[in-house]
């Protein structure tokens, strides 16, 4: 990599039967241009195996995991379950949301991703955990002023976006002392521009983009792939969360061509 501060943070599909396999496929396929790699937890409301697990395999893999928690699922039990789970296997990093609308059952209410922070923060004190290293904690932003708590996490991971321009707008608006990633999802098909655009409403995606989308599927990989270049290039973030979908392999071989 032209400079090892910018961090190439790729988000892999959690398998949602009891098998690896997948997984471990894409661990190798993307650990040439990856430096780490995101499990989601149980993302888009529907049972995957756990992502601390699945952490645990990538750093077995040779990788560095940052497992996702989201506060949807779990009450203070689950949570310091998953706390002591992961200093067991040796997972360090976090990253906390609140979490999408389940597919099955209903919210705890019981936790809040500040709440589930103040947790992570506990465990330096307790004796339970003596002799496993301090969790870093991650936390979400979209392209708006970030709370005061939210700062004081250990990494923030910003919306994604497919706009160059509205992420550096949005990064010169903010002070944050702390590494921001800088969020770019490969647009796969016409049907998941409209999908996202309902799931988050203040996500901008160009009407030519969708429209190269429909022409040729490769259209949306050379995109996402060229806006990570721009955003290295741009310094203004320490890295960026990119999220391949099916696409990894297309992603992988696109930038191992210039990374």
């Amino acid at each position: 990599m032209p400079d090892h501060r910018f961090e190439l943070v790729c988000e892999i599909e959690p398998p949602t039967r009891p098998d690896l396999t997948r997984v471990r496929h894409q661990i190798g396929v993307l650990s040439p241009v990856a430096d780490s790699f995101l499990i989601p937890d149980n993302h888009i409301g529907r049972a995957t195996v756990s992502s601390v697990a699945v952490a645990h395999e990538v750093q077995a893999m040779g990788a560095r995991g940052i497992a996702c928690l989201n506060s949807r699922d779990r009450n203070l039990l689950g949570l310091r379950r998953d706390l002591l789970t992961a200093a067991a296997y040796g997972v360090e990093r976090f990253l906390f949301v609140y979490g999408d609308k389940p597919t099955a059952g209903g919210r705890t209410s019981e936790l809040t991703v500040r709440s589930m922070i103040e947790e992570a923060r506990g465990t330096a004190g307790d004796p339970a955990f003596a002799g496993s290293p301090s969790f870093q904690v991650g936390v979400t932003s979209g392209l708006r002023p970030v709370p005061a708590w939210k700062r004081a996490a250990d990494f923030v991971f910003v919306q994604v976006s497919y706009s160059l321009e509205a992420l550096l707008r949005w990064r010169e608006s903010v002070s944050l002392d702390v590494p921001v990633y800088a969020g770019v999802m490969v647009l796969a098909s016409a049907g998941m521009a409209r999908n996202l655009a309902a799931a988050i409403p203040d996500i901008d995606i160009p009407d030519h983009l969708v429209e190269q989308v429909e022409r040729d599927r490769d259209a949306g990989v050379e995109a996402a792939c060229e806006q990570v270049l721009a955003i290295r290039d741009s310094g203004a973030f320490d890295g960026v969360h990119l999220v391949p979908v099916s696409r990894y392999r297309q992603v992988a071989a696109r930038l191992e061509q210039t990374w």
